[in-house]
């Protein structure tokens, strides 16, 4: 296992998972991929999730799958996991629940695995409390942001005598979701960035938002906060050369007669 890389910035241990290759969630997806050629994920454009998928199906040569929201302009994180090799299908309407029931029926057509939400399975747990303990800190309390709660769940399993905070920056979370942590819900919205830059590389979208909040409500004593994800590469040129698939909603797949030649796997399906 790699053991994570901890800095101290304003006086708290900040874990930088940011600097493994794809993030947090980068530790644990590819066991995924032990019984499967082919993983997917419905994800929204700002998910770290997307990059996590991309690096470690290239580190593996299986396929990555997303299916995401529709944009004019695709998220820097996006363009990212396409440029890593990943196929990204863009979906319209861009709700989630749309864009959720798309994965489902391209995997019940395909045989492809569809990864839950958060990536939320029992190997996550055990191996972010693994990587955790390996950094041989006992903090008094641990802060992270939170989507699906298993980060918290993982640190809570390292971490259990703790004081455990998260900062909600999505969906409303319930406190089994979160081991029981005290939940600080974020006032913006995900597709919203954070107003503080932290001193230190974080996703706007997510761990920024976490890091305002930590150091405005910080307790006493050893304070760790965990940085999830790599900053989206938001410097990349946008004239990457996409291999688009128009599609109807009535269609999940793209045959190479569907498309224009290009570098990327990037699909536009239509309303």
């Amino acid at each position: 296992m790699r053991v994570p890389i901890v800095e101290s910035h304003r006086g708290i241990w900040v874990v930088r998972d940011d600097l493994f290759p794809g993030g947090t969630k980068a530790r644990f997806i590819g066991k995924l991929f032990e019984n499967a050629a082919e993983a997917v994920y419905a994800t929204p454009p700002e998910g770290g999730a997307q990059t996590a998928l991309a690096e470690t199906a290239k580190a593996m040569g299986r396929k990555a799958t997303l299916f995401v929201a529709q944009r004019t302009t695709p998220h820097a994180r996006t363009l990212e996991a396409s440029r890593l090799g990943a196929k990204v299908v863009q979906v319209a309407p861009g709700y989630m629940t749309v864009v959720q029931a798309r994965a489902r029926d391209y995997c019940r057509e395909t045989g492809a695995f569809l990864i839950p939400f958060g990536v939320d399975f029992p190997e996550a747990i055990t191996t972010i409390a693994a990587a955790a303990r390996s950094t041989g800190l006992d903090p008094d309390e641990v802060w992270c942001a939170s989507g699906s709660g298993v980060l918290a769940r993982g640190l809570a399993a390292a971490w259990p005598g703790a004081r455990r905070h998260v900062v909600q920056v999505g969906r409303e979370l319930a406190p089994r979701d979160v081991a029981g942590a005290t939940v600080h819900v974020h006032p913006r919205k995900f597709t919203e960035t954070a107003a503080l830059k932290p001193p230190f590389p974080s996703d706007p979208h997510y761990d920024a938002k976490a890091w305002e909040i930590c150091i405005a409500k910080r307790g006493p004593g050893r304070v760790l906060f965990w940085n999830v994800a790599p900053v989206s590469a938001g410097q990349l040129s946008t004239s990457v050369n996409y291999s688009f698939c128009t599609k109807r909603r009535s269609q999940s797949r793209c045959s190479p007669s569907d498309s224009r030649l290009g570098t990327s796997h990037y699909s536009r399906t239509l309303p």
